[in-house]
């Protein structure tokens, strides 16, 4: 049992630290997973409204809290560091993320849990499944909690400890230091947004007549006496789906405007709501735009604000520069700050600077070299 112990310790350990690594490099995006949840809570249990809706207003908090929490907890474990307080905190993290992708998984609800961040999707009930082996393994570690052998490394406690907090911070107040996105530097819009040619696999299930239980095949069977059909899934979706499905870009119009984006050099300035945009940010947007007017690089605007409102705050700012219009989903996965830069090349994305690191004319030549 002893050595069983000790695996359980070191599994949970790894995949704690992996987990939660991947995370804290974008802790926005984990952000927008728990505000998604929250938000859910909030609309299926009314009674809890109020509750649910602070935590979805703090959910960046929240996340960063959660994810620098999880590298933390993973070498505290790995390194058997105060095991009785670092088992009770494995414990109550899992048993909140357990019931998380569980009601993700029962009520299809926030069909990505997003354990893994961006770096790996996993099924609603792949991510149960992999919560319950975790529940398992750390129910034997809370066991044990008496019997490891604490070590003293404070010191080095510490530096994990600043360096997961210290990690997810420069994550919101710049850009993640490691892009998972497909709209990470150095990666092809158009080229994701192909067919990928896959066939797809699809799983049936049918109720068999005879029996009055579900059978699955592989196959559609065509004896509607024996069987009837009740539903499909395709087993390979995340491979048979284009890495993009939803950029499009339309102007003020509706003219759809998607694939001028990728001839040339196109500098996006996205704001992706203007609530949270400053005065100083502003004025920085607009002189990086009047910089490049004229040159081989084309300014234009994207938001997913309502256009009247977007109207009003051009007016009101003198923004001169041409905008358009996305989806805010996108515009979340495109850019974690707002506002936010992104240069394309052909549709290739070239560089993204984030609200606190807008770039000049100069930096935007050095990229295109």
């Amino acid at each position: 049992m002893k050595l069983i112990a000790q695996i359980s310790r070191i599994v949970v350990g790894v995949i704690f630290i992996f987990s939660g690594f991947v995370k804290v490099v974008d802790p926005v995006g984990t952000g927008i997973k728990l505000e998604e949840y929250f938000e859910v809570f909030s609309q299926d249990i009314p009674a809890l409204q109020g509750f649910f809706m602070f935590f979805a207003h703090n959910s960046l908090t929240l996340s960063l809290i959660f994810c620098a929490l999880e590298v933390i907890l993973g070498v505290a474990t790995l390194l058997s560091y105060r095991m009785k307080i670092t088992s009770w905190l494995l414990l109550g993290i899992i048993v909140f993320f357990t019931f998380l992708t569980f009601y993700s998984a029962y009520f299809n609800k926030v069909t990505d849990c997003g354990c893994f961040g961006d770096f790996l999707k996993l099924k609603p009930w792949t991510s149960f499944n992999k919560d319950i082996f975790l529940t398992i393994l750390i129910i034997v570690i809370f066991i044990f909690r008496k019997q490891y052998k604490d070590s003293n490394l404070h010191a080095v406690m510490a530096v994990v400890s600043l360096v997961s907090f210290g990690i997810g911070i420069y994550a919101i107040r710049y850009l993640p230091p490691i892009d998972f996105l497909p709209y990470a530097i150095g990666k092809s819009i158009p080229e994701q947004m192909k067919p990928t040619g896959i066939k797809p696999i699809f799983e049936y299930t049918f109720l068999n007549k005879k029996t009055n239980k579900e059978e699955k095949s592989s196959e559609f069977l065509l004896d509607t006496t024996t069987y009837k059909y009740v539903s499909s899934i395709t087993l390979n979706d995340d491979k048979v789906k284009p890495k993009i499905t939803d950029y499009f870009v339309n102007d003020a119009q509706g003219n759809v405007y998607t694939d001028s984006t990728f001839i040339g050099n196109k500098l996006l300035l996205i704001f992706k709501n203007i609530k949270d945009v400053d005065a100083d940010e502003i004025a920085e947007i607009k002189a990086l735009a009047k910089s490049v007017e004229g040159s081989n690089i084309e300014p234009i605007i994207m938001t997913s604000a309502i256009q009247s409102e977007f109207e009003q705050f051009r007016q009101a700012n003198a923004i001169t520069t041409p905008y358009f219009t996305a989806d805010a989903t996108v515009l979340k996965t495109m850019a974690r700050t707002n506002p936010c830069v992104i240069l394309l090349q052909n549709g290739v994305v070239k560089g993204k600077w984030g609200n606190h690191s807008i770039p000049d004319k100069a930096t935007l030549a050095d990229t295109l070299k």
